[in-house]
């Protein structure tokens, strides 16, 4: 990233309504203009041209479907960017940020899982040399395959494993492949769901609760 990308990066970011924008799809979830603007309580117009500002930095991505617009953010990298930003803005105090109770236990950072549930299943997957030196072992791979059914393969555009630190945590959490995985995979056991008034927020279900201990030795 050069100095003229930066600079547009942090313009774009400059103002509440963009950041609400851009932390309304940390969920790595789509949505409308229309939701957009209502989340962020503005015009439709003017989240329009808010939305042409996020575009040009390069921070959302659109794909049309029919008459609707649908905006999310342009991958993965954007995301990590973001939480990076939300940890470093934090400060250093020692109390941690405020935040709902359920987006504290779950949450989705873009295409994996955040919050304490994400810490614990880091530390689960180090603590069983799963994953090591920021790599998944050959341990990793036998586990995930045999306890879960999810076989994980490199990919040319992100990293196979990849720490996050968790802004609301203060910890790592999973993110790259492996992570993406674990979170696709836990949706089709429906162990997760998605809290509708709140898209980024993460339910644990009965199964999902029963399937992490039982397969993982994590409590959630």
């Amino acid at each position: 990233m050069d100095a003229a990308h930066l600079s547009a990066v942090a313009s774009a970011l400059s103002t509440d309504a963009r950041a609400g924008m851009v932390t309304a799809l940390m969920g790595g979830t789509a949505h409308t203009g229309r939701e957009l603007a209502r989340h962020v309580g503005v015009a439709p117009s003017t989240a329009s041209e808010h939305l042409g500002v996020l575009q040009d930095a390069g921070l959302v991505e659109v794909e049309v479907q029919g008459r609707h617009r649908y905006f999310r953010l342009a991958g993965a990298e954007v995301a990590s960017m973001v939480e990076g930003m939300l940890t470093s803005g934090a400060g250093g105090a020692p109390a941690l940020p405020k935040l709902r109770p359920g987006l504290r236990a779950a949450r989705s950072c873009y295409d994996h899982v955040a919050g304490v549930l994400g810490v614990a299943l880091h530390d689960r997957l180090v603590a069983l040399g799963a994953v090591e030196g920021g790599t998944l072992t050959a341990a990793g791979h036998e586990l995930l395959s045999s306890r879960l059914g999810v076989e994980v393969r490199p990919s040319s555009t992100r990293p196979m494993v990849k720490t996050c630190l968790d802004w609301s945590q203060r910890r790592s959490h999973l993110g790259g492949v492996v992570g993406a995985r674990l979170l696709s995979c836990m949706f089709e056991r429906d162990w997760l769901g998605r809290v509708e008034e709140h898209p980024r927020e993460l339910r644990v279900t009965d199964a999902g609760r029963r399937g992490l201990a039982d397969e993982l030795g994590v409590a959630a």
